[in-house]
């Protein structure tokens, strides 16, 4: 497909550690896939496990918590493809914090671009939910950036002096702002659109499809 116009921007909002943001990860890639150049999707975080150790027994019991959890997670990801479930994820494996990740990847950003943003966030939630690996260790995140080309000083250099920390910032308070219920959610449209939670392929496509038939200067009457 021949862009027209600028790029359609889609600010999608998701936590890493949330197993309805790895159950979208395809058609985030589909999406990619289909519509190339003509979007672009830029990666925002909210808080919804930032601080994990004490929301999973909170809410799904101090004694066996973590179990009840692990096995809600793998009851809502049993109905899709490529979306297996490690059976250590939060039985063994129980990442402190999402926050970390996020860091990370607002880093990322900074230093790198967009397109290593998006790999890596992929990579971050496969090597969780499918390797058990813990994603809220700095030391395996600045591994896995180092792998895909980053220099390890240049991250350093943006979460030391705050950059990363305030673009971070930045993205939870947009999230407030235009009242981001959970993840993943997809804004469209200068935030007049969001599509929340386990929104299907089609209907993804098709709200990009009728931004690009009908730009946003066209939306607004008065």
């Amino acid at each position: 497909m021949t862009t027209k116009g600028p790029p359609i921007l889609i600010d999608y909002y998701t936590d890493v550690l949330c197993v309805w943001a790895w159950i979208a990860q395809p058609r985030l890639e589909e999406l990619h896939r289909q519509w190339g150049s003509q979007i672009r999707i830029h990666h925002r975080y909210i808080d919804i496990f930032g601080n994990a150790r004490s929301k999973i027994p909170a809410q799904w019991g101090s004694d066996d918590g973590y179990q009840k959890f692990h096995d809600h997670i793998v009851h809502s990801a049993e109905p899709y493809d490529h979306s297996d479930i490690h059976p250590d994820i939060w039985t063994r494996v129980r990442p402190n914090s999402s926050v970390t990740a996020h860091l990370i990847l607002k880093a990322i950003d900074i230093v790198g671009d967009e397109k290593q943003v998006d790999k890596i966030s992929g990579e971050m939630r496969e090597q969780f939910f499918v390797r058990a690996v813990d994603i809220g260790n700095l030391e395996i995140l600045l591994n896995m950036s180092v792998d895909i080309g980053l220099s390890r000083n240049d991250l350093l250099s943006v979460l030391h002096d705050g950059q990363a920390m305030a673009a971070l910032s930045a993205d939870l308070r947009s999230a407030r702002d235009n009242s981001i219920k959970g993840s993943p959610s997809w804004v469209l449209n200068n935030g007049r659109q969001i599509l929340y939670g386990n929104v299907g392929y089609r209907i993804l496509s098709s709200n990009i499809e009728e931004l690009i038939k009908h730009p946003v200067e066209e939306a607004s009457w008065c």
